[in-house]
């Protein structure tokens, strides 16, 4: 224990935040565009913006194009996923797995374990005309999976970052004891204290939704982070246990004996009716074209706080429903699924998933404020030594680095990603990898300036470029399509999602152009003629600006 409770609750607060926060930080936004996910890949997709509404199509006429389209497609796939289209959905999507020895391979030779087609609701024709693309899903993954590595140690990275989160959390509730009171407090312009005034706001102003958000995470992937007790008491692992009790089907081994699949529509059908007209979200046919084939239809995403949705499962061959999953929950697997369900909050209407992004947004904001403290009162601690010529240590410059990597250098990383959706050829080879490969670069390349050069000038550059990157975002969709706010706004044709995208990324660049003003609209200071002096001055210009 440092010199008492409150003390050492502060170190640890401090130590929890900082050494995770660029991770924290990149969960957050990614996390936080996952509330409008669908909507950010229909903007990516200019092409189905002058889609008919898939509302018109029936389930069952929607499900049986979809299976008509893949025996044609993918007859010896392992496994079938067809997702049905819906309000914030335009086209329906198909994806099947191919089987170990059967994957085609990429041009740079890799075998693929899957491929995908978006097809017209109607007819079932795939939609050639619209670009390849991750959307708002590889935004939606990144906040976990973190790409360019193995899945599985990515969510542990992420977990053990959730962990240390929700420690900062709580012991900087126990620190600040005025914290509450603090949160009506903003002291301008007075450096260190200015920035523990708006990390304190932003705490406070969304403090249940930063609990809510760090815990339920950890929650969504417990049986990976706590597998013991399965894996004692189920040989075959969480599958088994979820087949035995009784929350997701588990997949049949093949007979391999070929046979015909009968009317999936007849599926959907029956599956309306036992839910009372629900239609179902998303359709897995397993060893399609085997004797063994079954058929799982997942309801829609409900209304209530609840996640894990019914399941039918269906013999393949006969049409016979064979079992009804997640239907009636023990007390722990509801409190399981309602946790998950407030994490990812399928449950939302459009208004409360903004709610949920403005509280994300906070959190970044809460996450960035923090590490930008840090290096300001290390800044200040050190301010003798550098006035009297010394360099900053080691950790000061690599913090101010990421700092200025991770908070100006992230924002542009997101814009280029939406640039490059527009500026990259249509018909480009493996063009989805090639658009996340631009929000890599950029955001690699704001990080290595940054080490080079970590001062208030890169700082400024940076928000510039970011502002200039989000702020054209409506521009830029202008220029490429006619979805533009002019006819979705002004004239009200078009998807209204569009419309939405582009005033959010229209106010994120307003942010970032206001805070590169705010950061660049100090005053030089004046010259003097002892070298002294002037590193004093240095020294306090930068203690009240983001170093």
């Amino acid at each position: 224990m440092r010199a008492g409770f409150r003390q050492s609750m502060a170190w640890l607060h401090t130590w929890s935040g900082l050494l995770v926060c660029w991770v924290l930080l990149l969960m957050f936004c990614g996390g936080s565009a996952s509330y409008f996910k669908e909507e950010i890949s229909l903007w990516m997709r200019p092409e189905l913006h002058r889609t008919a509404p898939a509302a018109e199509v029936p389930a069952t006429q929607v499900a049986q194009n979809a299976v008509r389209y893949l025996s044609r497609q993918a007859p010896d796939a392992a496994r079938w996923f067809i997702t049905l289209p819906d309000d914030r959905r335009q086209a329906a999507t198909v994806r099947w797995v191919y089987k170990p020895g059967q994957a085609p391979r990429d041009a740079d030779g890799k075998p693929r374990r899957f491929d995908s087609r978006l097809l017209d609701p109607a007819t079932g024709a795939p939609l050639q005309a619209a670009r390849e693309t991750r959307g708002g899903e590889f935004l939606y993954r990144l906040h976990f999976d973190l790409h360019y590595m193995p899945a599985r140690w990515a969510r542990w990275i992420a977990g053990f970052c959730a962990m240390f989160m929700l420690v900062a959390i709580v012991s900087g509730v126990i620190t600040h004891r005025r914290i509450f009171a603090d949160f009506f407090t903003f002291r301008r312009g007075k450096g260190q204290r200015s920035w523990l005034d708006a990390h304190n706001a932003l705490a406070v102003l969304a403090l249940p939704f930063h609990l809510m958000i760090t815990y339920t995470g950890l929650v969504t992937l417990l049986f990976m982070y706590m597998p013991w007790g399965i894996e004692a008491a189920y040989r075959g692992g969480e599958r088994a246990f979820q087949a035995e009790a009784m929350l997701r089907p588990r997949p049949a081994s093949a007979a391999g004996t070929p046979a015909a699949l009968t009317s999936v529509a007849d599926m959907v059908a029956q599956a309306e009716r036992r839910w009372q007209g629900a239609a179902p979200r998303r359709i897995t046919v397993n060893l399609p074209g085997d004797a063994n084939a079954t058929v799982a239809l997942t309801r829609a995403e409900p209304t209530t706080l609840a996640h894990d949705a019914s399941t039918l499962e269906f013999s393949g061959t006969s049409g016979a429903m064979l079992r009804a999953y997640a239907e009636d929950k023990s007390a722990a697997e509801l409190t399981r699924s309602v946790m998950t369900g407030l994490h990812i909050a399928g449950f939302a209407s459009p208004g409360l998933r903004a709610l949920f992004f403005l509280c994300g947004l906070a959190g970044s904001a809460m996450v960035a404020t923090g590490a930008i403290l840090w290096a300001v009162r290390t800044r200040q601690q050190q301010a003798k030594a550098l006035a009297a010529g010394a360099r900053p240590g080691v950790g000061l410059r690599l913090v101010e680095a990421l700092n200025i990597g991770a908070i100006a250098g992230l924002p542009i990383a997101f814009a280029s990603y939406f640039w490059a959706n527009r500026l990259l050829p249509v018909e480009l080879a493996q063009r989805p990898e090639a658009e996340i490969r631009w929000f890599f670069i950029a955001w690699a390349a704001c990080a290595l300036l940054a080490l080079l050069r970590p001062a208030r000038g890169m700082w400024r550059a940076q928000l510039w470029v970011g502002a200039a990157l989000f702020g054209g975002v409506p521009v830029l969709n202008a220029l490429t399509t006619g979805s533009h706010l002019g006819v979705t706004l002004l004239q009200g044709r078009g998807p209204a999602a569009v419309a939405g995208f582009d005033l959010v990324t229209l106010t994120l660049g307003i942010a970032l152009a206001a805070a590169a003003w705010m950061v660049g609209r100090g005053q030089p200071a004046p010259r003097r003629t002892s070298r002294q002096p002037q590193k004093v001055a240095e020294v306090a210009a930068v203690t009240q600006e983001p170093a």
